[in-house]
């Protein structure tokens, strides 16, 4: 009891340690694993014991005999079927072809130049070696967010390292699977025609399975056959119970089956996909959290031994800064990506979960099964995800500075709210230059906003998930255009930090106008626009004008002219460089306004003279 709570505080300790530090999580897993496992069996215990044994002498252990293996298939069928549910083939397709190459022609290159450089290296067998290049593949957003969340840096290059790390992950492990069963099928022996139909059987009933319990699965939750409440964990009993159906019609195709099983209903049109997402999401952080320790526990001292010398130096030289470098400028060739920018992704691909856990899982039964080379499958890859992890995390913002790909300005706008306003406003700065992204929990207004080509995430502002999107790395400016005034206040408060450098606005509400407590320079384009107002105008006059200034004055006075009119709302002013400021509550602090700039609002085509009667009218009555 004690071993199996510990392993769970200090799974939970590792992640909180994780978020504190900004690091991968896997990173501080594997290595309080190492340190209750082989290390203090080696240096610290004074009878020779792990801390923490998973599995000794394969009877005896807190998961003795067989139980390990079942234990950690059925964890990894979960976060692989997890995998699978992120992959959409549509947006393989909108990624672009960089990002489509890397999958495809960096893998290849690191696929089959890996497993060359194991065999000569180790000379491990050819199917060991590729097993191994193929466990290596992946990278995954688990490792890659928590480096690149706190580096701006262009949004191509973090939207390529984003795309990759989600696509590559079931890819990846699909791989992987893949060649474990087909080396599972006559277990190291000689490939004979009975070993070919067995592995037909693997791929056949795995992809079957996976194919039609998926379908089977979303017509069940689409036709509410299941309560709202037990829908998470009928989906995860049907995951598996697909793993242990098709393994007992096909030893081994289990794996298989539910990473496939995951694409398909990852790729349905089924309105408790996101619900099913956060669910799985929540049970992996706790699996991964148990898993890791145990798999980093359970090696021992002289596996670690094997790869203790310069050949494993030699072989991380050669994956790392070789096989990735050459994977990814093939992969970008033509591309529309700078030397630098190539430089960077070259740079930043860590190995990450999907590469461990499978790994281990592999390592154990082809190890158990006898086939030769197998122990070091585990020992190496962990090798692999720690040095890449450790290099990544410590040296990214280095490099990132060194070849000239981060931002020491974050130009890019944040808007909360996806409203007919905001996204008339969020266009307008698109075209003049500006990275925008809108924010908003209304999937209808997210909808338009994409129609307008617009960057739109369906999003609670509440949930912690926008924090680690690396693709608004690039953001300065945060606008809260909601009708709410509480989410309003939250959203500046909870995202000006990190995305607000440059300044962050938010609307006031017409009894806020009057308070003397309101922040300086907080209140967004003037003291008497409210949200009701901003609405109103937009519906009457959808579009942005510009009007040239002439002097300071002339932009007071066009200020005045709104301020009393009622259907002219100031937002911006420009330059004759494009650079757009913003215009808050608080008048434009501004040195001197050149003629040829231009004061950017929205309402109606202004008649300056026509407007000026009606202003002395007003003052005169």
């Amino acid at each position: 009891m004690l071993e199996l709570g510990g392993i769970i505080i200090l799974g939970i300790l590792a992640q909180w340690v994780a978020w504190k530090l900004k690091i991968p999580a896997i990173l501080p897993l594997i290595l309080i694993g190492l340190l209750v496992g082989p290390i203090a069996q080696e240096f610290l215990s004074a009878d020779g014991t792990k801390w923490i044994e998973p599995r000794w002498n394969g009877e005896e252990g807190l998961f003795p005999g067989e139980s390990l293996f079942y234990f950690v298939s059925l964890a990894i069928s979960i976060i692989l079927f997890e995998g699978g549910l992120t992959l959409r083939m549509g947006e393989i397709k909108n990624v672009g072809p960089a990002i489509t190459k890397l999958i495809t022609i960096g893998s290849i290159v690191t696929f089959f130049g890996a497993s060359v450089a194991a065999h000569y290296i180790f000379y491990l067998s050819w199917e060991i070696s590729f097993l191994f290049s193929a466990l290596i593949i992946v990278t995954g957003p688990t490792v890659i967010t928590p480096i690149l969340r706190n580096i701006p840096l262009k949004k191509d290059v973090s939207a390529v390292l984003k795309w990759e790390g989600i696509l590559i992950d079931p890819i990846g492990a699909l791989v992987a699977v893949l060649v474990f069963e087909f080396i599972s099928v006559d277990a190291g022996g000689e490939y004979t025609k009975t070993a070919f139909i067995e592995f037909g059987k693997i791929v056949l009933f795995g992809f079957t399975f996976g194919f039609t319990f998926a379908h089977a699965l979303n017509f069940i939750m689409n036709r509410k056959w299941i309560p709202h409440y037990l829908m998470n964990v009928f989906a995860l009993a049907a995951v598996l119970g697909v793993f242990i159906l098709s393994d007992i019609f096909a030893h081994e195709s289990g794996l298989l089956a539910v990473v496939v099983m995951g694409m398909v209903l990852g790729n349905s049109n089924s309105p408790y996909l996101k619900e099913l997402l956060y669910f799985k999401e929540s049970l992996s952080i706790l699996l991964i959290s148990i898993l890791f320790i145990l798999l980093a526990a359970n090696i021992n001292y002289q596996e670690l031994l094997l790869i203790f010398n310069w050949n494993t130096v030699l072989l991380f030289t050669i994956v790392v800064f070789v096989l990735r470098p050459i994977g990814v400028f093939l992969s970008t060739h033509g591309s529309n990506l700078e030397l630098n920018e190539k430089l960077f992704i070259s740079w930043v691909g860590p190995r990450g979960i999907v590469a461990a856990g499978i790994a281990s899982l592999f390592g154990l039964k082809l190890a158990s099964d006898g086939v030769e080379g197998a122990e070091y499958i585990t020992p190496l890859v962990f090798m692999i995800v720690l040095g890449t992890v450790l290099l990544n995390a410590t040296t990214a913002r280095w490099i990132a500075k060194l070849v000239g790909v981060f931002l020491t300005k974050s130009e890019g706008v944040l808007i909360v709210g996806a409203s007919k306003v905001s996204r008339l406003l969020g266009h307008y700065l698109e075209t003049h230059g500006r990275h925008v992204v809108l924010i908003d929990s209304n999937q209808n207004n997210v909808a338009k906003a994409k129609e307008l080509g617009l960057e739109a995430i369906n999003t609670n502002i509440y949930s912690d998930k926008l924090m680690d999107n690396i693709e608004l790395s690039d953001m300065g400016y945060v606008m809260a255009l909601t009708g709410s005034s509480d989410i309003n206040k939250y959203a500046i408060s909870k995202f000006g930090k990190q995305y607000g450098e440059n300044g962050t606005f938010r609307l006031l509400t017409a009894t806020e106008a009057l308070e003397s407590d309101i922040t300086p320079g907080e209140g967004l384009f003037s003291h008497t626009t409210d949200y009701s107002t901003l609405v109103m105008v937009t519906n009457k006059y959808p579009s942005i004008q510009e009007v040239k200034l002439e002097s300071r004055a002339h932009y007071e006075e066009l200020i005045e002219i709104a301020k009393n009119d009622g259907e002219i709302i100031p937002l911006f002013i420009k330059d004759t460089n494009e650079e757009l400021y913003i215009i808050g509550s608080e008048k434009l602090d501004l040195d001197e306004i050149r003629v040829d700039w231009e004061l950017v609002y929205l309402g109606k085509p202004m008649d300056i003279e026509k407007l000026k009667n009606n202003v002395k009218e007003q003052l005169t009555q």
